[in-house]
């Protein structure tokens, strides 16, 4: 009996060499899961900042465009111009009517400097202005690059001139007289030249002004 009780106690012990065995297959299998977290947390932080990069709000934030020019600062953009004649006096001065749009570059540009300069030079002098005969002739209109309105402007043509330029909300004006006249010399040349007409005709109520024009309404 004492030797199967012995005999028993042996076989229930571990030689070395299988303790070894079972402890580095252990740190093995450690090893092993360790490393697989570690790629699996990297693949889904790869996916997320896929994902976020292809999002439509990141895609929307980069490919936003900046804003149009309008006003002064797309003078080299206005491709045409539409002008309409009013007159703010009745007998015994007559204007003819006057709607009419101009679609040279050259000329529209021209223009729409000359109000530019003008309006951003405008004179502030003091005291009375001697002005000539004022029929109450004036133009109105507005530059355009192809169907965007660029700026509006009204052109006071007879007595002392003015002029008013309005852009983005922004209303600009001042006589054409003094600093705004240096600034501008050929205001008046250029507003002739929009409208097909000489100079000398461009504030005569008298006169047919431009009754062709370069579309004739």
């Amino acid at each position: 009996m004492e030797r199967m009780a012995r005999g028993v106690r042996q076989s229930s012990m571990m030689s070395p060499r299988q303790v070894r065995g079972t402890v580095l297959a252990a740190l093995l299998c450690s090893a092993l899961a360790g490393c697989g977290s570690v790629t699996a947390s990297s693949v889904a932080a790869a996916g997320a900042s896929s994902s976020a990069a292809s999002s439509p709000a990141a895609s929307s934030s980069a490919a936003s465009p900046a804003a149009a020019a309008v006003g002064c600062a797309s003078m080299n953009q206005a491709t045409s111009v539409t002008v309409h004649r009013t007159m703010h006096l009745v007998e015994p001065t007559r204007a003819g009517a006057l709607s009419t749009t101009q679609t040279d570059p050259a000329k529209v540009r021209a223009l729409f400097g000359q109000f530019c300069d003008a309006v951003s030079h405008a004179d502030t002098a003091k005291g009375a202005v001697p002005c000539p005969a004022d029929f109450g002739i004036s133009y109105s209109g507005t530059f355009y690059d192809g169907s965007q309105a660029l700026a509006k402007f009204v052109y006071g043509a007879s007595g002392c001139q003015t002029v008013s330029l309005t852009a983005g909300g922004k209303t600009q004006s001042t006589m054409v007289y003094g600093t705004a006249s240096a600034a501008a010399p050929k205001l008046r040349a250029d507003m002739a030249a929009v409208l097909g007409v000489p100079v000398s005709m461009l504030a005569q109520p008298q006169s047919q002004v431009n009754p062709g024009g370069p579309n004739k309404p």
